[in-house]
């Protein structure tokens, strides 16, 4: 029995993009705070879209998709949506500081 996960999903890839200078992105695409959230974004949704694809096939019993790799794609979905609800709160958090700063 092979017991090796496969797994076809790479890593979020809008995780990384905050880090990266300016200058290594594309000219054409957003820089910034603005273009690693939308990144990061599109990256926990791709990531939500593989896990249900997988998901919908475990549920049909197709043999070419295994119940450790559909599991593992549901925690990677899990672990990045659960990171973007926290950058939500925190932002959110941070805004409503500002706004409630005297000036």
């Amino acid at each position: 029995m092979d017991m090796r996960i496969t797994s076809s999903l790479a890593p979020l890839t809008g995780a990384g993009q905050a880090r990266r200078p300016a200058a290594a992105q594309n000219s054409g695409s957003e820089v910034g705070f603005a273009g690693a959230l939308k990144g990061a974004l599109q990256s926990v949704s791709a990531a939500q879209n593989h896990s249900t694809d997988l998901q919908t096939q475990v549920q049909l019993e197709n043999p070419a998709v295994s119940l450790e790799e559909t599991m593992v794609a549901i925690q990677k979905a899990q672990i990045g949506f659960q990171a973007t609800l926290n950058v939500r709160n925190r932002m959110v958090q941070a805004y409503t500081d500002i706004m409630n700063m005297q000036v």
